[in-house]
Parts: structure tokens; C-alpha cells; sequence
């Protein structure tokens, strides 16, 4: 059975997909970018700053699902610049104490809105 997962705490999404998809205790998290859902603009001060709201994004969607991060068993990020891995990797690695999940890390040549870095993340109960 398949539950579609959105919260107001997360940016709506900006075409034909949902935050997120939970099917047999599996949550699928779309990618996410540094959109702040208080009010639409995009939080691109810094990478750091970027991240953080990329995380947050993430964690209000694993929060209306009645999860968190040590729920979360595979990301993958997307970087514009994998010079930026040290600050992303960083900023990421605050938000998980241990057990940490699976994970890739590319380099892409553009991503939506022209931004630094998008994350997903796939969840199990």
C-alpha cells in the first residue's frame, strides 16, 4: 500500500512528484534543495547555509512521517561542485549520531534552480 507524505514544514513541490512516498515501511524522500517553505526563497548563502536548509527540508519530511534521521538507511547527494564535498559532508554528518546510513555522493553538471547541492534519502521503520 502506498501513503504519500507531505508536510507545510518542507518546500511544495516544484513539478509532478510528492515530498515523499512511504510503501511497506519504506519512506521515499524526493530530492530536496535549500527552498525555505516560510517563504519560498532559496537559502544559497554559503554551501554551509545551503546544506543546513537541505537537512531541515528532510527532517520536516521525516518528522510527518513519525521518523527521523536514525531512521534513514541510504542517501544520495548531489553536488555542482564536488569540491564543496568537505563543507557538505560536514553540515551533513551533524545531523547523524550513529549507524550512519548508506550513501553516494556525484557530481552533476546543473541541478534545479541553479543550486549547490540537492539530497534524498530513503527511510525504514
Amino acid at each position: 500500500m502506498k501513503s504519500v507524505i507531505n508536510t507545510k514544514n518542507a518546500p511544495a513541490p516544484i513539478g509532478p512528484y510528492s515530498q515523499a512516498v512511504m510503501v511497506n515501511g519504506l519512506l521515499y524522500v524526493s530530492g530536496q534543495i535549500a527552498i525555505s517553505p516560510a517563504n519560498g526563497n532559496m537559502t544559497m548563502n554559503n554551501i554551509e547555509s545551503e546544506t543546513k536548509q537541505v537537512m531541515d527540508n528532510l527532517k520536516a519530511i521525516l518528522i510527518e512521517a513519525g521518523m527521523d534521521f536514525s531512521h534513514v538507511i541510504k542517501t544520495t547527494i548531489f553536488l555542482k561542485d564536488m569540491n564543496n564535498f568537505k563543507s557538505v559532508n560536514e553540515t551533513y554528518g551533524s545531523y547523524f549520531t550513529h549507524d550512519f546510513p548508506a550513501r553516494e555522493t556525484v557530481e552533476v553538471s546543473r541541478l534545479p534552480k541553479d543550486v549547490n547541492v540537492e539530497i534524498s534519502v530513503v527511510a525504514a521503520i
